[in-house]
């Protein structure tokens, strides 16, 4: 599946009563997730006893999880659940019909891909150990370029402040351009200003 060797595949059911009883979410938590979820299991695992890749201290072994889903969309709050599942890195196949996006908890936060047929998904195990193969997955499937040497988790840090910038600046000149009073207009531009000399040092 997605490309992976043949020898990673597995089929493993992860009942949802399980997991409900396993971390005791909350009503509202628990409604959202079922709202959603329709069923999970474990299709592939990456590790030394599947592809020639060794473990590393911190990653011995990477898990494709199969969602299925019966919305479109899954909250944020769904995958940090499910992040919880197994102490292990998880990449989250999230179907919905004949389409899949990837989705997984990493630095902090939460990452999606595209959406995309799944035949179109080609996932390559790149790395000289599992740690590296792990970075390299997210990098491809979230479309994140390497740059300066910097780990992965420091160039998400990185790109999320720059998001978050960009998006202060283009509400604030919205702001500006409906501002009548010329004070106001004033101060306003001189705030995009600095924003943007900040995000020219990101």
């Amino acid at each position: 599946m997605f490309g992976l060797p043949k020898s990673t595949k597995i089929s493993k059911q992860l009942p949802k009563k399980a997991i409900f009883q396993k971390f005791k979410p909350s009503t509202a938590d628990r409604k959202l997730f079922d709202e959603q979820i329709n069923r999970l299991s474990i299709v592939s695992e990456i590790s030394p006893q599947t592809v020639s890749i060794a473990a590393s201290e911190e990653v011995t072994a990477i898990y494709i999880i199969l969602v299925q889903m019966k919305t479109v969309e899954c909250d944020k709050k769904n995958i940090k659940l499910l992040s919880k599942l197994i102490d292990q890195n998880m990449l989250f196949a999230l179907q919905y019909e004949d389409t899949v996006k990837f989705a997984v908890f990493f630095a902090d936060r939460v990452l999606m891909s595209e959406s995309k047929p799944i035949s179109e998904w080609v996932l390559k195990l790149k790395g000289l150990d599992l740690e590296a193969t792990w970075d390299m997955l997210i990098a491809d499937i979230c479309g994140i370029e390497s740059t300066d040497g910097k780990d992965i988790d420091e160039i998400i840090i990185h790109n999320a402040l720059k998001e978050k910038l960009k998006k202060q600046i283009a509400r604030l000149e919205k702001k500006a351009m409906n501002e009548r009073q010329p004070r106001r207009k004033w101060d306003l531009a001189e705030q995009i200003k600095q924003l943007k000399e900040e995000l020219k040092g990101v």
